[in-house]
């Protein structure tokens, strides 16, 4: 099978949990558009729309929707993001976990809140990945930022909502530290990036991003959550995970086998 990255590329990906990708999908960018232009005329249940205090913009994220729209399915199973992940892996299979939109509009006034996506997710798994695409640019005081080596803090941060709000109050989950009043104490590493680049991480990797204040531009980006080799799947009593799956009959420790995970590689 051909190459799709250099060994620079796939080692600071293991180094750091996270490493941009120039120009990647230039070819999918207007197909994306268009899936996201769709989705929002047509959210699903479990969409989500944040506005800041300030009014202004919406900021919508929305997830689990590529069965419905040819768009988003077409890139999910015809380009080479599956590659790209067993490449950046080292998995010998590549399986689908969901996709994930999320758009800021112009002057939206709600930031991404610092996270790391494993602790959301009903999934146990070592090799896994997001590829974040922007369809817009994004310049660098807006972009989403990432805390470079966090991956390997052997942490389990609680999740919260976009708005600041616990997914699970009681969880016992660990605070995530107050990276933003103590932005010097960490690296923290972001780009500023074309429509077509491609930011891939680790769900262990903390990030988050700023509030779009520009009142003309907004920024549209499609998420891809991949995982690597031996996926299992993991169901706590009590606890509300996102996305939720709530229609996944699997038991806690299954292989993740079901047709909402298509294996792609």
């Amino acid at each position: 099978m051909a190459r799709h990255l250099s060994d620079e590329i796939v080692e600071e990906f293991r180094e750091n949990g996270v490493v941009v990708l120039r120009g990647v999908f230039d070819d999918w960018v207007e197909t994306l558009r268009e899936g996201i232009d769709a989705n929002m005329q047509d959210p699903a249940p479990n969409a989500r729309i944040y506005k800041g205090e300030n009014g202004g913009g919406r900021f919508f994220v929305d997830y689990c929707n590529w069965a419905r729209f040819p768009d988003y399915k077409s890139f999910i199973f015809n380009s080479n993001a599956a590659a790209i992940g067993a490449e950046l892996m080292d998995s010998t299979s590549v399986q689908l976990f969901h996709e994930h939109v999320l758009v800021k509009e112009a002057a939206a006034g709600v930031p991404t809140p610092w996270h790391h996506d494993a602790p959301y997710y009903c999934v146990d798994c070592a090799q896994t990945l997001s590829i974040w695409i922007p369809l817009d640019e994004v310049p660098r005081e807006t972009t989403l930022e990432f805390v470079s080596g966090s991956h390997k803090w052997d942490k389990f941060y609680r999740p919260q909502r976009f708005n600041s709000e616990p997914l699970n109050a009681n969880d016992g989950l660990e605070e995530i530290p107050d990276i933003n009043n103590n932005r010097e104490t960490y690296d923290i590493v972001g780009w500023a990036l074309n429509p077509g680049d491609a930011v891939a991480f680790d769900y262990r990797t903390i990030h988050g991003a700023p509030a779009n204040t520009s009142k003309t531009r907004q920024r549209r980006a499609f998420s891809l959550r991949l995982l690597g080799d031996g996926a299992k799947f993991r169901r706590r009593d009590g606890i509300v995970t996102s996305p939720p799956f709530t229609q996944v009959t699997l038991n806690d420790g299954d292989r993740l086998v079901a047709d909402e995970f298509p294996v792609l590689l």
